[in-house]
């Protein structure tokens, strides 16, 4: 198996752990930083598991739906009455978990639908990994 890696650093968002009893369970945000590992069993013509140059629509991905925005869990029940009470104020991205942990493996599901269909099956997305600070980070692998 070939792999190679590709970094999109300080991707600015927003996010709230509704759950957690400290300080993470208010909104705030972090430059983000999203790096996802590709393989492959052959290469293309011009040897790369991926042509980088290639990747454009992850990158439109991204602009579309996290850069500055506010990532929320899917299950938050405050996300309703805050998006409602400034209407047009949010960017609002919505997951099944938006921790570290679950933005990797929600990430990685999207990434790897988008780069199967782009390469006909002949890439996949080996993991995903987030960092919301330099000491932060969490990952998910499809293995």
């Amino acid at each position: 198996m070939l792999t190679c890696s590709k970094t999109y650093f300080d991707v600015p968002f927003a996010h709230r752990q509704h759950l957690h009893d400290g300080h993470c369970s208010f909104i705030h945000g972090h430059n983000w930083d999203i790096t996802l590992t590709f393989a492959c069993e052959r290469p293309d013509e011009n040897g790369f598991v991926v042509d980088f140059g290639k990747l454009g629509f992850i990158k439109e991905w991204v602009e579309e739906h996290l850069d500055h925005s506010c990532v929320f869990s899917s299950e938050d029940p405050l996300r309703e009455p805050l998006v409602a009470a400034a209407p047009g104020a949010w960017k609002v991205y919505i997951v099944p978990q938006c921790s570290c942990e679950g933005l990797a493996r929600h990430l990685y599901e999207v990434f790897n639908g988008l780069l199967q269909e782009h390469t006909s099956g002949r890439v996949r997305v080996l993991s995903v990994s987030v960092s919301e600070d330099k000491k932060n980070t969490a990952a998910y692998s499809g293995q």
